[in-house]
C-alpha cells in the first residue's frame, strides 16, 4: 500500500510518502512541504497548495491520502489557515476518487512513539528510525506528513480488510472508501452505541 500524508498549513504543507504493509518494514517513498509567502492573498497560497499537492499526486500515484484531522487551537488564525490547507487536500485527494483518511495528532503519535504525548522531536525520531533514514526529515511539517502517512499504513490497511470482508460477506461490492463513509467512528454504523 502506497499512502501520501498531508501535515496542512498554508505557510508550510508538509507532504511525504510511504509504501509498506503491516507488520513490514516500511520504505520512503517521497518527502517535502509545499511553501507558500505569508504575505500573499489567501486566494493565491491556496492555488499554489492545489498545484503542490496535485503534482505530488501525479508523480506518487497514492492508493490512499491521510490528513491532519484540524483541531481547535487557541489562534483561530492559525486554525483557520489549518482547515482551509486540510480541505484542499482533501478535495484533491476526492477529486482522483481516493480514499482519504483523517487522523488527529494524538492519535498519530500514539502509533509512532506509543505515546499520545509525544513531541515533534520524538516523532521525527521514530520516523528516521521506522523508515531507516541517516537523517530526521527537515522541517517538521515533512516529517509529521511521513508520521501521518506511516499511521495509515498501519491503522488503514486493517480496516480496508475489515471493509472488504464485510463487503464480501454481505456479497456487495462496495469498496471499502464507500464502506465507511457511511460508518462512524470504528466502523459502526452512524448513531449506534459502540
Amino acid at each position: 500500500m502506497r499512502v501520501m500524508g498531508v501535515d496542512p498549513g498554508l505557510t508550510r504543507c508538509g507532504l511525504g510518502a510511504v509504501e509498506g504493509r503491516p507488520g513490514a518494514p516500511l520504505n520512503l517513498v517521497k518527502v517535502g512541504v509545499v511553501r507558500t509567502p505569508s504575505d500573499d492573498e489567501i486566494g493565491a497560497r491556496l492555488v499554489a497548495i492545489e498545484a503542490g499537492i496535485e503534482q505530488w499526486l501525479d508523480e506518487i500515484r497514492p492508493d490512499a491520502v491521510a490528513v491532519e484531522r484540524v483541531f481547535a487551537q487557541h489562534n483561530l488564525r492559525t486554525v483557520m489557515g489549518t482547515a482551509q490547507a486540510s480541505a484542499v487536500a482533501i478535495l484533491c485527494a476526492s477529486r482522483r476518487g481516493l480514499p482519504v483518511a483523517l487522523h488527529t495528532p494524538s492519535e498519530v503519535k500514539a502509533a509512532i512513539t506509543g505515546s499520545g504525548t509525544a513531541d515533534k522531536q520524538q516523532v521525527g525520531t521514530m520516523v528516521t528510525r521506522l523508515l531507516r533514514l541517516d537523517a530526521m526529515p527537515k522541517p517538521a511539517d515533512a516529517a509529521d506528513a511521513l508520521a501521518l502517512a506511516i499511521c495509515h499504513v498501519w491503522r488503514g490497511g486493517a480496516q480496508s480488510r475489515l471493509a472488504e470482508a464485510a463487503a464480501k460477506a454481505a456479497g456487495a461490492t462496495t469498496t471499502p472508501a464507500a464502506y465507511f463513509r457511511g460508518r462512524g467512528r470504528a466502523g459502526h454504523p452512524r448513531g449506534t452505541a459502540k
